[in-house]
């Protein structure tokens, strides 16, 4: 099996090309070779495949197996190797998500390879019950949670995905550990949830860290950056486009009041190439 390692801000994948459906063995496939001792190492497991609805179909399966809605760092991964390779109808493109429907990408090219992704994340999910959380009402904003003994105040966005954004004093050195597996696994959210600490510095700027359901602690999250600048200008705390400060680097993001869609433009790195035996 070829696979292309692509990364998205330190958000790392294994991409793979050239299959007509997604493979029946594709979880267990994903826990073998998302394993960073004994397979080749990603925090998700990326199928391009066809698409009846766009251009390309995206699916992704987490490190532990599970398959993820949508992911907007992996969604610029998919972009810049169709582009690059000469796969894609053009600087404008769509690909088809498991959560968010077909999204349209936007490639700024230099040198005839794709340097920055802009994505069209949609509109953002606000009502409880569609998050999904168990909770009722639209937004769910700024309610309490309790979880591992500390009580936090919650917001819920879906970017196709579910998300539970707190603010912090600091999230660059918040304990994700500690709270990030009691929230992904808080019974308010019957499908798991990725959970975002951030801290605003300005209303411009805002920090962030993620725990990401099913892959736990990584260096970004392009749906979480977004579903954290929905979160940060809800609660009052911040304006429609900001800079999201991640581990790995940052994210430009704006919440369009004209359409009421989330625009995220961000890199994305081919790392290297591979293959792998059949009985990989």
């Amino acid at each position: 099996m070829e696979f292309v390692k692509m990364q998205g801000l330190g958000n790392d994948f294994i991409v793979v090309y050239g299959r007509d459906r997604l493979p029946e063995n594709a979880s267990e496939t994903a826990v073998r070779l998302c394993d960073r001792h004994f397979g080749v190492g990603a925090d998700g497991l990326v199928y391009i495949l066809p698409s009846e609805a766009a251009d390309f179909q995206m699916r992704i399966i987490n490190a532990d197996g599970s398959e993820a809605e949508q992911c907007g760092n992996a969604i610029r991964c998919v972009a810049k190797y169709v582009y690059d390779r000469g796969l894609a109808p053009g600087e404008t493109l769509s690909v088809e998500t498991l959560g968010a429907g077909r999204q349209v990408v936007r490639i700024q090219a230099e040198g005839g390879k794709a340097k920055t992704v802009t994505v069209d994340m949609g509109e953002p999910v606000l009502d409880g019950l569609r998050v999904p959380t168990t909770l009722e009402g639209e937004p769910i904003l700024n309610r309490e949670i309790e979880a591992a003994g500390r009580t936090f105040r919650f917001t819920a966005v879906s970017m196709g995905n579910p998300h539970c954004v707190i603010f912090v004093d600091d999230a660059p050195g918040f304990e994700l550990g500690t709270y990030g597996p009691a929230l992904e696994h808080h019974p308010v959210f019957p499908k798991r949830t990725n959970v975002e600490f951030a801290t605003v510095r300005s209303r411009t700027r805002l920090d962030m860290r993620v725990w990401e359901r099913g892959a736990g602690p990584t260096l970004a999250c392009g749906t979480g950056a977004c579903a954290t600048l929905v979160a940060a200008h809800l609660n009052g705390l911040a304006d429609r486009r900001a800079t999201v400060s991640l581990a790995g680097g940052d994210l430009d993001i704006e919440w369009s009041e004209a359409d009421n869609r989330v625009y995220m433009t961000g890199p994305a790195v081919e790392v290297f190439k591979g293959v792998l035996p059949d009985e990989a």
